[in-house]
């Protein structure tokens, strides 16, 4: 099976090309930017922790999602969660929000989940993506 990691690689590249476009969208305030990455039909959900800190339970619909992080993610960075890419927010050293992106196969982002339970934050396997 020498193909099978050439196919995750090329998927994981392909995932990661299309995160950073969201992040850098979402960091400059782009919103064209983040209407292009996101699917017409995408769903954000965040867990009860994530929407103490600020966010909706669920937001659905490209427009909405695109609003909601238009000029955001400024310490978020890319990393590889449990297997996909998505992004991080460390504060204080502490690993405080995790964003899983589902990325479908026409390139869109089709799911956003936010974590920041602590306790489900600790259960993840992260990779920090270099630059």
């Amino acid at each position: 099976m020498q193909g099978a990691p050439v196919v995750a690689e090329a998927d994981l590249r392909r995932q990661r090309h299309v995160v950073d476009a969201f992040l850098t969208a979402s960091r400059e305030g782009d919103m064209h930017a983040l209407l292009a990455v996101l699917d017409p039909d995408v769903l954000f959900r965040a867990d009860a922790v994530a929407a103490q800190m600020g966010s909706l339970s669920e937001i659905r619909g490209r427009t909405a999602v695109a609003e909601t992080f238009r000029g955001r993610a400024q310490g978020a960075r890319s990393a590889v969660i449990n297997g996909a890419v998505g992004a991080i927010v460390v504060l204080g050293g502490q690993l405080r929000i995790a964003l899983r992106l589902t990325v479908g196969n026409d390139g869109h982002i089709i799911g956003i989940d936010a974590m920041a339970d602590p306790e489900q934050l600790r259960k993840l396997d992260v990779l920090l993506i270099d630059r």
